[in-house]
């Protein structure tokens, strides 16, 4: 089948009270892992890569994309290809221009580093070029902390500036800072439950909620019922990718075959991804 579409995932669980997971994908194993675990569930996903990961690959962003790509068209559920956490201006249009060849069907627009009016000029018009193209936009207001200690803890996104923005902007979704954090080991962060529910309330578009997996999963499910609809996971899956690979080194001090402990790796994330979705149906 060809991906999915990002935005018809987000609309069909919003139409059923839940939420899309969207999962960050760093290496071609991250991608398969997670289409396992999703077709495991029988969910529908999408998979995400970061600008922070594209760096990683050397700028080469239709290389890992196409892998995305590839995986999500062979997959027997319904995966999107989303382009996450994009503050650079030339890479965001650059994903705008080859949106359709590289199978990318939305776009995170993160200008929340800017001050407040640098945000919405720079969002509303990556939004109208996006739009252009056909591309979901999502993109954050309230810095939402852990990303390498350049947001300030204890922000949070207020209901009425966050209006106001989406209205100026025209963006489809919208990241909101209410009490989680990116690349938390952890599972302890504590949402303002309240928060979620007034901004569900008073936004016409989706909220997604970034720094998942530091969240207990019963504060998941009750971030779902107050209206959050995109679920974004990352660190978890490196988590258990991770240990899978230092316990097989660890026990094979000989190993040079990478196959033998990225194969325990994908599993892991397989696993993880199948046990979230459980958790939280």
């Amino acid at each position: 089948m060809t991906p999915a579409r990002t935005g018809d995932l987000v609309a069909d669980a919003a139409r059923a009270g839940g939420a899309v997971l969207a999962f960050n994908v760093i290496t071609l194993e991250h991608a398969e892992g997670i289409a396992e675990g999703l077709e495991a569930a029988s969910a529908p996903g999408i998979l995400q890569v970061s600008e922070n990961a594209v760096r990683f690959h050397g700028g080469r962003m239709a290389a890992l994309v196409a892998a995305c790509r590839e995986v999500a068209a062979s997959a027997g559920v319904p995966l999107a290809v989303h382009l996450d956490h994009v503050q650079d201006d030339a890479l965001a249009r650059s994903v705008v221009a080859q949106a359709g060849r590289l199978g990318i069907s939305s776009l995170m627009v993160d200008a929340a580093h800017l001050d407040y009016e640098d945000n919405v000029a720079t969002t509303a018009d990556l939004t109208g070029a996006g739009h252009g193209q056909g591309l979901w936009i999502e993109a954050e207001l309230g810095e939402i902390g852990g990303k390498d200690g350049a947001h300030a803890p204890g922000v949070r996104t207020d209901p009425e500036e966050a209006a106001s923005f989406v209205e100026r902007t025209g963006v489809d979704g919208l990241a909101v800072a209410v009490g989680s954090s990116h690349a938390m080991t952890t599972a302890t962060a504590e949402l303002d439950l309240d928060l979620v529910a007034r901004l569900a309330e008073r936004l016409p578009v989706p909220l997604v909620l970034h720094g998942s997996s530091g969240v207990p999963v019963p504060a998941l499910r009750a971030a779902i019922a107050a209206g959050i609809r995109k679920i974004n996971v990352g660190t978890a899956l490196n988590v258990g990718y991770t240990a899978q690979v230092r316990q097989y080194l660890a026990g094979d001090q000989n190993v040079t075959d990478p196959r033998k402990y990225l194969s325990p790796a994908r599993a892991a994330i397989r696993d993880t991804v199948a046990d979230l979705v459980a958790a939280l149906s």
